[in-house]
C-alpha cells in the first residue's frame, strides 16, 4: 500500500482556520513528507472563497496557493518525492497550458509529476470565474474534451482539436512528459469518472465512499479497463480519505468530528454520500483500528491511499499527524 499526503494549498476556511498555512511553509512540508517516507504530496485547486466558507469565517479571506507552482516548488526541493494534483481543474484552466505546465514539471522532476483532474467541488466557483459560461455550460463535458486535447498534445507531434468548448490548430507540445505513459489520474466516484479512468487513466482517485460501493466500483473499473482494450489492473486504485489519529478510537473520532472537515463535508452532500459513515469509512481511530482499516482496504483493491488530508487546527498538530499516521502504517524507517 502507498500513501501520499494532500499539502493545505487550498484548504484555508476548508479544513483549516484563517489562517493557517504560509507560502513558506509548503517546501519545508514537502521535505518532512519525504523524510516521514510517503510516496508523495498533492495539492488541492481552488480559485476563489465558497459561500459556506464566507459564512463561516465572515471578514476573512482564505489563501488558496497555485497548485502547479506549489508543486514545483516541491519538486525542485526533493529527490525522491512525487508531486501531483488532487484534483486540477481544467473547466478552469486552459487545456493547453495545463498539459504545457504538466509536462514541463514532469520533465523537470525526472518524470515525478502525478496530472489528477476533476471537474470541480463547486459550482459556484466555476461560475464566478467564468460568469458567461456558467450558466450553460456541462463542466463535465468540458472535462472530457480536455482530457482528450491534453492526451493528444501528451502523445502527438502536432495537434489540431475541434470541440464544443476547446479548439486548437497545429499546436506543438514538447518537451513531452519524461513518463512513458503519462501520469494521469482522473478523479471523482460517480461512474463518469471511473469511465474516464478505465479509458484515459493510469490511475483512479475517487473521493471517500462507503467500502461497500468502493469495491463494487473497483470492480466495474477493472471491467471498463479490459473493455477498452487495456491491462485491467494497469489502472492504480488511489482513493483520497481523510485522517485522524489518536489514542483510541473514541478520541480519534471526537476530534475528527470536531474538525473543520465536517462543514465541508456537509457542503458537498448533494454528491450522495452517506455521512453517517464518514468515520468509519475514512481514516480515523485508533493505531490498531487504522491497520485494520488499511488492511480492510487492501483486501477490496485500494492500492494507494492518496493525497490523505488530515485535518488541523495549526501546523505543529498538522506535522504531528503526518508522523504519527507515518509511523502507524509503517512508511518510516525509524
Amino acid at each position: 500500500m502507498k500513501f501520499s499526503v494532500c499539502l493545505p494549498t487550498g484548504f484555508e476556511g476548508v479544513m483549516h482556520p484563517i489562517p493557517f498555512v504560509e507560502a513558506t511553509d509548503f517546501v519545508p512540508l514537502a521535505q518532512l513528507c519525504e523524510r516521514l517516507g510517503y510516496e508523495g504530496v498533492w495539492g488541492n485547486d481552488h480559485i476563489t472563497t465558497q459561500h459556506y466558507v464566507a459564512e463561516k469565517f465572515p471578514g476573512q479571506i482564505p489563501r488558496f496557493y497555485e497548485l502547479m507552482t506549489v508543486l514545483s516548488f516541491c519538486a525542485a526541493a526533493t529527490t525522491r518525492l512525487r508531486v501531483g494534483t488532487a484534483l486540477a481543474v481544467p473547466p478552469m484552466r486552459d487545456p493547453v497550458w495545463l498539459a504545457k505546465q504538466a509536462a514541463t514539471l514532469d520533465a523537470m522532476s525526472g518524470g515525478r509529476f502525478d496530472l489528477g483532474v476533476g471537474v470541480g467541488a463547486y459550482r459556484e466557483e466555476f461560475t464566478a470565474w467564468a460568469p458567461r459560461l456558467g450558466k450553460t455550460a456541462h463542466r463535465g463535458e468540458m472535462l472530457d474534451e480536455a482530457i482528450a486535447l491534453m492526451h493528444a498534445l501528451f502523445t502527438e507531434d502536432r495537434v489540431t482539436f475541434e470541440g464544443k468548448y476547446y479548439a486548437c490548430r497545429d499546436i506543438t507540445c514538447a518537451p513531452k512528459p519524461a513518463q512513458r505513459p503519462y501520469a494521469f489520474f482522473p478523479g471523482g466516484h460517480n461512474l463518469a469518472a471511473v469511465e474516464r479512468a478505465a479509458r484515459w487513466g493510469t490511475g483512479w482517485l475517487p473521493g471517500w465512499r462507503p467500502w461497500p460501493e468502493l469495491a463494487e466500483r473497483i470492480t466495474l473499473l477493472r471491467e471498463r479497463t479490459a473493455a477498452f482494450g487495456r491491462d485491467p489492473m494497469a489502472v492504480e486504485v488511489a482513493p483520497q480519505f481523510s485522517v485522524t489519529v489518536g489514542r483510541t478510537m473514541e478520541e480519534a473520532e471526537a476530534r475528527y468530528m470536531a474538525s473543520g472537515l465536517v462543514a465541508h463535508r456537509v457542503s458537498l452532500s448533494y454528491t450522495g454520500r452517506d455521512l453517517s459513515k464518514q468515520v468509519v469509512a475514512n481514516l480515523v481511530g485508533s493505531p490498531d483500528v487504522l491497520r485494520e482499516k488499511v488492511a480492510g482496504l487492501a483486501a477490496i483493491g485500494v492500492q494507494h491511499c492518496c493525497a490523505l488530508m488530515f485535518p488541523a487546527d495549526d501546523l505543529g498538530e498538522y506535522r504531528e499527524q503526518l508522523a504519527w499516521f507515518a509511523e502507524v502504517v509503517g512508511t518510516t524507517s525509524a
